[in-house]
């Protein structure tokens, strides 16, 4: 029997249930995507220099039989880690995707240099609509999606 520990990355030791540690409640972003979650996570990884520290495919869940057979080897979770945060993705069943909507993920950095670094890199083969610049408020801001459709908001502030 697979614990929810296992599905959402966690030690079993770890005492983490639902995203809470410590009586603190922490909230965690789960992206679905639409048959590229593998894909978008290595990418993630190569962006963002975290580490996908799970991910488990539709036919390695109770769900096997239920999922068409093309989809099985589809993600049914993926946690991504880095040390200052984590999110979660998956893909979602066939004829149950929708296109991100109402939301960015954002960045809020202080190094305007590893702020051109991120944006470059999720930029690749997406959307800017955005470009990276000077504002009033900030070092570097800039606001893009990227090429499995993510929107992301890059914040580098300026010095208070």
């Amino acid at each position: 029997m697979i614990t929810a520990a296992q599905i959402y990355g966690y030690p079993e030791s770890s005492g983490l249930v639902h995203g809470s540690k410590e009586g603190r409640v922490q909230l965690y972003p789960n992206l679905t995507f639409n048959g590229q979650c593998e894909a978008a996570f290595k990418f993630y990884e190569e962006c963002l220099h975290g580490r996908t520290a799970f991910m488990m495919t539709y036919e390695d869940t109770p769900m096997d039989l239920q999922t068409p057979s093309d989809w099985r080897k589809k993600i049914s979770h993926a946690t991504f880690t880095h040390a200052d945060f984590t999110f979660y993705g998956s893909d979602a069943p066939p004829g149950r995707y929708q296109k991100p909507q109402g939301f960015a993920l954002q960045f809020n950095l202080s190094d305007p240099v590893e702020a051109e670094r991120i944006f470059k890199a999720l930029a690749e083969n997406g959307t800017v609509q955005m470009p990276l610049q000077e504002t009033f408020w900030a070092l570097r801001f800039g606001v893009l999606v990227d090429q499995f459709g993510i929107p992301w908001l890059i914040n580098c502030e300026k010095p208070a």
